[in-house]
């Protein structure tokens, strides 16, 4: 099965570390070089300039259509929901519009933590995630 990653920029080196665990379950899986560079200690510069500048370095790259064009070239997308800004199992704005998208596109979804107690709680729950407790041998292959 072909599946994006999802979720806050800053669960980069979970991203990689999910990437790499996907692919030996015998998954496709495509990162964004950014995060795959971030998490081998490069480009450092951007994610200092992203810390100030967040909507400018997502426009110049264009991050928001990236994304939009991954989930709409795989068969699921797997959302990295960790503990974020005192938030458990944080889904930030960017991830909820990911979401949105999957769910537009009959896309299945996986959440790898609970759905988290924040006030968009129903919105995450009307799209059907299948919440996976961290067990990712149960995104079975499409």
């Amino acid at each position: 099965m072909k599946i994006a990653i999802v979720g806050s920029s800053l669960f980069y080196k979970q991203m990689v570390e999910y990437r790499d665990k996907l692919i030996a379950l015998g998954h496709s899986v495509n990162l964004h070089e950014h995060y795959i560079a971030r998490a081998n200690g490069k480009m450092q510069d951007l994610w200092e300039r992203a810390q100030k500048e967040h909507s400018a370095v997502k426009i110049q790259y264009d991050y928001i259509k990236y994304h939009y064009n991954e989930i709409l070239n795989s068969d699921a997308i797997l959302v990295l929901n960790f503990d974020k800004n005192g938030v458990k199992n944080y889904i930030g704005g960017n991830t909820l519009m990911e979401l949105g998208f999957a769910h537009v596109h009959n896309k299945k979804i996986f959440l790898l933590n609970p759905i988290p107690d924040m006030q968009y709680k129903e919105e995450i729950e009307a799209v059907e995630p299948i919440v996976i407790n961290g067990n990712i041998e149960m995104i079975k292959k499409i």
